[in-house]
């Protein structure tokens, strides 16, 4: 539960780190990094069979620009996985102190996997790299073992929840520790129906792919649109109201009729003497 509360800020140090290390092994000021390159990614969490979560990741080198502009010369394929082998397995994260668990030191697990993606010659092709990430994307939204999609406020929510009985002992873990004043600030009572974990099954860096901008702006040109539409925001709602509609409300009535109606034939069929 701890490491599912602290994965997120385990991969905001990791991408740090990474940064870091191509700068230093290029000459190049920190500071001024992304004066010569930007490095982007798009991260799956997903929940393996015993409900760890784990991560997929595609990081890539870009130009300062972005993924239209070219990374530099020194920004080779090579020099990224050193990088990211070297910080996968050097950055942690220290749990806050408790009296009842103590300070644990959490780290990526040795199962590192690097692999080059290639979009010219040998190696994945674009698709290739999109269905990756959409494979487990699906896999982590359908997948049982990741807890509930709906927030537990009870411990009777916890007991009654459709889950194994795995994952239900990692719930009650994650609710006893939520109440330790210590852990207060990892909210892990709130995030019990995802076992702890508070981020989202796919994050991407700002410029790793289009925009949602673009893809309105390609949509409308598709139906034939010359204008492009505005963004319509809502920002204030209002209450309006809950139930039945006049004539839903009828139908429920007489179903509930029918019912009523059935409940009682069925107990005086029972009470007759056979």
């Amino acid at each position: 539960m701890l490491w599912h509360a602290h994965v997120s800020q385990l991969w905001d140090r990791f991408v740090i780190d990474v940064r870091r290390r191509l700068a230093t092994s290029a000459g190049i000021v920190q500071s001024r990094f992304a004066q010569h390159t930007r490095l982007s990614f798009a991260r799956v969490a997903e929940y393996q069979k015993r409900a760890a979560v784990h991560v997929h990741a595609v990081v890539r080198l870009d130009g300062p620009d972005g993924p239209a502009d070219d990374p530099p010369a020194w920004g080779t394929a090579d020099r990224l996985t050193d990088a990211v082998r070297a910080s996968a397995g050097r950055v942690l994260v220290r749990t806050l102190y408790s009296p009842a668990v103590g300070e644990l030191v959490l780290r990526w697990g040795a199962q590192i996997d690097v692999r080059q993606l290639r979009a010219d010659g040998d190696g994945p092709d674009d698709d290739a790299v999109a269905a990756y990430v959409a494979k487990y994307v699906t896999k982590g939204a359908d997948e049982t073992g990741s807890g509930t999609d709906h927030r537990l406020t009870t411990w009777a929510d916890v007991d009654t929840a459709p889950v194994s009985a795995h994952v239900r002992a990692l719930m009650r873990t994650c609710w006893r520790l939520g109440g330790l004043l210590e852990y207060a600030p990892l909210h892990l009572r709130t995030w019990a129906h995802t076992l702890g974990y508070r981020g989202h099954i796919l994050t991407k860096s700002r410029a790793y792919s289009t925009t949602y901008a673009a893809l309105r702006v390609e949509r409308a040109h598709h139906v034939g649109h010359l204008d492009i539409p505005d963004t319509i925001t809502e920002a204030h709602w209002r209450y309006v109201g809950s139930g039945h509609t006049p004539g839903a409300a009828l139908i429920a009535a007489g179903l509930g009729e029918d019912l009523a109606a059935n409940r009682e034939i069925a107990r005086e069929e029972r009470e007759v003497p056979r």
